[in-house]
């Protein structure tokens, strides 16, 4: 699995603390930007590079976003089909979008949670695995089948 990560310049920060919490797990990392901090960049240009790289990889690569609130991110990343971006605010909404949405990127919002807890969301995000009951699996059928 690689874990794909992008930011905007709110998530900067954020994001390097993220890139090497990952890395000293034992994950493999790409960092897909921004590099530097430039307070003039947006965040649909990561959204679509993470999705892109998510999409074009194996089954189990996954992607990580963030930006001041994760509306943007999440809005710009669900865009591309086959992407199934959540936004999660806690430790328990980023397990739940995995383990019922079947999340293959999760957006974190870089100005409402803090670094201990950003880590604990993305562990926990990466250590749950789609529970594949029929209701959920249903339901992505369904957006498959409305959205392509």
């Amino acid at each position: 699995m690689i874990i794909y990560l992008g930011t905007d310049h709110a998530g900067y920060e954020l994001k390097n603390i993220l890139a090497e919490h990952l890395t000293h797990a034992g994950h493999q990392v790409e960092d897909l930007g921004a590099r530097t901090l430039d307070e003039a960049d947006d965040y649909p240009r990561y959204a679509y590079a993470v999705a892109g790289k998510v999409l074009g990889g194996n089954d189990d690569d996954r992607g990580i976003l963030l930006c001041g609130s994760g509306q943007g991110m999440s809005m710009a990343a669900n865009r591309v089909n086959g992407v199934r971006a959540a936004l999660a605010w806690n430790v328990e909404s980023a397990e739940a979008a995995r383990r019922d949405d079947n999340a293959n990127v999760l957006v974190l919002p870089s100005r409402f949670v803090d670094a201990e807890t950003a880590e604990a969301m993305v562990d926990a995000w990466l250590a749950v695995e789609f529970r594949a009951d029929p209701k959920y699996q249903r339901r992505l059928d369904e957006l498959e089948e409305l959205y392509g």
